[in-house]
């Protein structure tokens, strides 16, 4: 922020971040107009006022944007190409058409994508960051776009830092800074000031907005938000690299198929045309018009329209889809790894009794100390929930005589609570003087830190475990003269006794698993818990285990072995952060397709690796940004509703393609061929865009059309070689029938050549339109499955006005003629055998692959690799009013 700036700002609003690092803390409350118990209410709401909200103007959808990628498709610039050399040629007709489907092909793009980028803005804008700020010294929950300069913010592990803050206090801090400074390894934090002419990477005294609390907590007074961050400086060149999903990768695969078949195509019916003498700009402009065909020219929209319908199916459910091309990845799921707590169990948390493994201590005294090693800050007594884990919370929340004992001691040092020690440790002066070191943490580890355990502890904990109960050890020694705790005093420890906390199996989720199951999605449990309490809550869901991996066992295998473990295993107890990824990708390596539902800081590395990340809104916000998808309520109910829908839309995708493989090439070999043994071109290059325009259109509704339930069943993925082999069995049946009716037109009705051009456009509108019926199912059409009622209505209409076109006041410009009575009955006999002959291949085709599916399921696909990147702008997004 440069001097005009900082003088042009209101008082209190503006300090450079360099200029901040610099100073003693006290300077910078003071040059902010702040104070350490932050601002109040109105002094925040007048700032705001002045400032502006903390956030981000990115990933908002913007018309501009939206039509420049309309423009840069190959498909237009063909169509634009082939208008060119129409008005070149004086085909006034032929450049009106393609005139038209320009405007259809742009305008029905743009229009969908736009709605469906409005829809992803209206679902992310439901999205809620949250930050423990001090209001007038009192902690209070608050979104983070709401915050000002001067606010003084308190930080936790695993939150993502809110703004650019000068740090005021700080407890073993360290921050992963990459996504500003590009720098792989934590940095350590602290307030002591630094230099100012230190690189930003080098301002150890603040954190920066969008980076991540790897360890520790902290406080820090807010000096700069939104763009005026360093973040916001360089948040649009993060916004601009999307990765590809294996949906997207699946239509770009499609899209090169297709492209092959018309170079070839096309470029031997140039050169044929030109060997046979045809006029050469005749020639160029009827192969152009055969490149087109065969390209389905409305895909774009009709996989926009399907995304932004199944997204807004999907927030019906409580689901919101932070990408919409990742609903079709979440339908290819297989296998989900999840945490228990919340999702398998209710998530509401509550301490039930302390048990101590002395007679001579106290069940009080090991919930006093117990409460005096939490995080929260011991002055406020009635806020200690906020910003809180939900163990601490809820020991805090107990209502036990000995909560009020807390204000009698002084917390002198915390080590916070991190995924690798699985402790948090304090240093507390009792009311007699004496100091001592508590920990409190993760049975197994504290056990390891003890000196002194009598024998009963471990009958004790294994009773509870048994029981199903979360249990979290607590264990004290002496510490005379200590003035700082660090994990090295967390030795000869004597443990006190045990937690007992309560979570109960959720009672919809025996359901929700069924309804997983019947979808072919393998449940698997990965959970920071001991084994034999996630043992116990598959038990009481009637849950079949295929058996147990500890954080131990994980460790202690290589790869090849822990690929066969994971495979069958369907518990793995006390992973790591880093052994949950592992455990990820050595089943994506498998061949599996992979979602994972967490909601901790120590999920989010999974996530990342997960083909789906699925979090929950409540959920810790490096998670929330990890993820693909949130849930707003933890329910594995509605994680198989989204399933169901991904499916649907991936299944309605496929429709189409099937189609462009299918009528599209079959037309276009047919026109091919036709054009080199004719005297006149089978169909006008004009008649050949129109009729793939009102084809085209007349699948839009396909989106909004039923699939059948056994298409939702099981996950499906792209396969580029059956979609070859469809486009091989029927496109030759389309084929047969044009030389059909070419035969009929030149032998039976001794058609001219508009006449003939008028029945072959008809009959290619009928068949091509119609055998969508077909298709679009494996059953037999309209008796064992029904189509929706737009789709009838829309082919039905298409085909009306492709019968009428030759008898409309447009005709003669077109091209075409009417044609005699007789030919629509012969027309009505071809199109009925058109489709029993498709419905015979369908059948030969489909029932052999249905004899082979169980095995071919039971074989895993590959799959590669999907890196995915954080965009933790996302959080700083302006909201809709």
């Amino acid at each position: 922020m440069d001097d005009r700036t900082l003088a042009e700002s209101p008082p209190g609003t503006a300090l450079e971040l360099r200029s901040a690092a610099a100073l003693e803390s006290r300077s910078v409350l003071a040059l902010l107009e702040s104070r350490p118990e932050g601002l109040s209410s109105s002094e925040a709401d007048d700032r705001r006022a002045a400032v502006g909200r903390n956030v981000l103007h990115a990933h908002r959808a913007h018309p501009g944007r939206v039509l420049g990628r309309q423009l840069k498709s190959p498909i237009l610039v063909l169509l634009f190409v082939t208008a060119g050399v129409s008005v070149f040629l004086g085909e006034a007709a032929n450049a009106a058409i393609i005139g038209i489907i320009l405007v259809a092909s742009i305008g029905l793009g743009f229009v969908n994508e736009y709605r469906a980028e409005r829809a992803a803005d209206a679902l992310h804008d439901q999205i809620r960051h949250e930050v423990v700020v001090l209001r007038a010294g009192v902690p209070t929950d608050v979104d983070v776009t709401e915050l000002v300069p001067g606010d003084v913010v308190r930080l936790r592990m695993g939150a993502v830092v809110p703004a650019d803050l000068r740090l005021l206090g700080a407890h073993d801090l360290s921050c992963d800074e990459g996504i500003v400074t590009g720098e792989s390894v934590p940095v350590t934090k602290s307030p002591e000031s630094v230099g100012s002419a230190q690189g930003i990477g080098d301002l150890t005294s603040c954190v920066l907005m969008g980076t991540v609390v790897q360890s520790g907590s902290a406080t820090g007074v807010v000096v700069a938000t939104g763009p005026r961050t360093e973040f916001g400086r360089i948040a649009g060149g993060l916004a601009t690299q999307q990765p590809q999903t294996e949906f997207q990768r699946g239509l770009g695969r499609f899209s090169v198929l297709l492209l092959e078949v018309a170079v070839v195509l096309t470029t031997v019916v140039f050169v044929a045309n030109l060997l046979l003498h045809r006029p050469l700009l005749d020639s160029l402009l009827f192969s152009l018009a055969i490149a087109v065909g065969i390209t389905p020219q409305l895909l774009p929209a009709v996989v926009s329209a399907s995304l932004a319908a199944g997204s807004r199916a999907l927030a019906r459910h409580h689901v919101l889809v932070k990408r919409l091309v990742c609903i079709e990845d979440l339908g290819d799921m297989d296998i989900l790894v999840t945490d228990k707590t919340g999702t398998l169990t209710e998530g509401r948390i509550s301490f039930t009794k302390a048990l101590p493994v002395d007679a001579s201590t106290s069940p009080d005294s090991v919930f006093l100390l117990g409460l005096l090693a939490t995080e929260a800050d011991d002055t406020r007594p009635t806020d200690h929930a906020v910003g809180l884990n939900p163990l601490d919370a809820a020991l805090w929340s107990s209502t036990r005589p000995a909560s009020a004992e807390v204000a009698r001691y002084r917390r002198i040092d915390i080590v916070p609570f991190d995924h690798e020690r699985r402790m948090t440790t304090a240093l507390v002066e009792t009311p007699t003087h004496e100091r001592l070191v508590v920990t409190k943490g993760s049975p197994e580890d504290v056990l390891r830190a003890c000196s002194t355990v009598p024998p009963v502890a471990y009958g004790i904990l294994q009773g509870e475990y048994a029981t199903g109960a979360r249990v979290i050890a607590v264990a004290v020694r002496s510490a005379p003269g200590l003035q700082r705790v660090s994990p090295a005093d967390e030795t000869g420890l004597s443990l006190l006794g045990f937690l007992e906390f309560l979570d109960r199996p959720k009672a919809d989720a025996r359901a929700s698993l069924e309804s997983l199951a019947h979808l072919g999605v393998t449940v698997k449990i990965a959970t920071g818990d001991n084994a034999l309490v996630a043992q116990k809550v598959l038990d009481d869901l009637g849950l079949p285990s295929g058996g147990t991996l500890t954080g131990t066992d994980v460790e202690d295998l290589d790869d090849d072995a822990l690929r066969a473990a994971v495979a069958t295993a369907t518990v793995f107890a006390r992973v790591s952060p880093e052994q949950k990824a592992r455990i990820i990708r050595l089943l994506r390596h498998a061949g599996r397709s992979v979602g994972f539902l967490g909601d901790g800081v120590n999920d989010a590395l999974a996530l990342h690796q997960a083909d789906i990340g699925i979090s929950v809104e409540s959920a810790a916000d490096v998670a929330k940004d990890a993820a693909d998808l949130l849930l707003l309520d933890k329910d594995l109910g509605m994680l198989a509703d989204g399933v169901t829908e991904g499916r649907r839309i991936f299944a309605n995708t496929i429709k189409y393609v099937l189609m462009g493989t299918s009528s599209n090439f079959g037309n276009m070999v047919s026109a091919s061929l036709a054009s080199l043994v004719l005297p006149f071109l089978p169909m006008l290059p004009g008649q050949i865009l129109l009729n793939n325009l009102l084809y085209d259109t007349g699948q839009l509704a396909i989106p909004g059309d039923r699939v059948d339930r056994e298409q939702l069943m099981a996950p499906t993925h792209w396969d580029i070689g059956s979609i070859r082999r469809f486009m091989l069995v029927f496109g030759p049946i389309s084929s047969l029938f044009d030389i059909a009716t070419f035969a009929l037109m030149l032998l039976g009705f001794r058609a001219s050549q508009s006449e003939f051009q008028s029945g072959w456009f008809i009959e290619s509108i009928a068949t091509q339109t119609l055998i969508i019926f077909a298709i679009r199912t494996r059953r037999i059409p309209f008796f064992r499955s029904r189509p929706s009622l737009g789709l009838v209505l829309a082919s039905l209409g298409v085909v009306t006005v492709g019968v009428w076109l030759p008898y409309s006041p447009v005709s003669g410009l077109l091209g075409f003629r009417a044609l005699p009575a007789p030919f629509f009955l012969a027309l009505v006999a071809m199109v009925l055998a058109y489709l029993v002959c498709v419905e015979l291949a369908k059948e030969r085709l489909f029932g052999r692959s249905a004899r082979r599916a169980g095995a071919a399921h039971a074989h895993p696909r590959a799959r590669g690799y999907r890196h995915r990147v954080h965009r933790r702008s996302s959080i700083f997004v302006e909201r809709s009013p």
